[in-house]
């Protein structure tokens, strides 16, 4: 069956590989981060939130990607008094 196959194995590994790569670093690793950030915004320390920044200029592009699909804004006030 592996013989008969329009690619080598060796091409479909290849692929595999770069397109779980390009999934983790599109879509995982950027939507754990902003679940993070949204359970932490108000509690980090001064050294957390920079690391926190660093990883979201890294990830930038799949924040991007997900950023029309998690919409983590602050649910609205009531006003009753």
């Amino acid at each position: 069956m592996l013989d008969t196959l329009p690619f080598s194995l060796d091409i479909l590994i290849s692929l595999g590989v770069y397109g779980g790569l390009a999934i983790a670093y599109l879509v995982v690793i950027p939507a754990a981060i902003l679940f993070y950030l949204k359970a932490k915004w108000n509690k980090v320390s001064s050294v957390e939130r920079f690391v926190l920044y660093g990883l979201v200029f890294a990830f930038f592009p799949g924040m991007l990607l997900l950023s029309p699909i998690l919409n983590f804004r602050p649910q609205p006030r009531s006003l009753n008094s």
